[in-house]
């Protein structure tokens, strides 16, 4: 039997931390689906499709990944996929008391659905997207960060706001 695991995010934008845990997740898992939230309570600098569309692009070397957005409860959306991981990283003890919170949440709702915590490469410990828009938003080169496809949009998106 295959093991889908399901990665949810706003992915804005997507990082290399974050495809750093996806490819790492490959190993363990048959398959990996990117699942790009569409959170009301958060205002992402790019829009779901703009989103979608970007992790489709740094993701499209990797053939047991696909990539998908959703807008319901996260449990809803594994049951749907078949899936019952859902993969979630884990950068610093800050992210933890959340993380762990939202997990044994889910378990309530659905306890045949597991929450698997990936450590990020050493490299990616402190990276994460609202770092990368700060950074690109006061001038900062954010190419150590994102691949390139994503740091152009980066610069489009603020040059857009500007100019706007």
């Amino acid at each position: 039997m295959e093991t889908k695991a399901i990665y949810p995010g706003t992915f804005d934008p997507i990082t290399y931390g974050h495809l750093d845990l996806i490819e790492r997740a490959l190993r363990i898992f048959d398959q990996v689906v990117v699942a790009v939230a569409r959170n009301l309570k958060k205002t992402p600098l790019f829009n779901a499709s703009e989103r979608l569309e970007m992790v489709r692009s740094v993701t499209s070397h990797l053939p047991n990944v696909t990539v998908d957005s959703f807008d319901t409860l996260l449990v809803e959306y594994v049951r749907n996929q078949k899936a019952r991981v859902i993969l979630r990283g884990l950068r610093a003890i800050s992210d933890f008391e959340y993380e762990f919170q939202m997990a044994l949440m889910n378990r309530t709702l659905d306890d045949e659905i597991e929450t698997v915590f990936m450590m990020p490469n050493l490299a990616y410990s402190y990276l994460s997207s609202r770092l990368v828009k700060d950074i690109a938003m006061h001038g900062g080169s954010v190419s150590a960060f994102v691949p390139r496809v994503v740091d152009q949009r980066l610069k489009e998106k603020l040059a857009e706001l500007q100019a706007n």
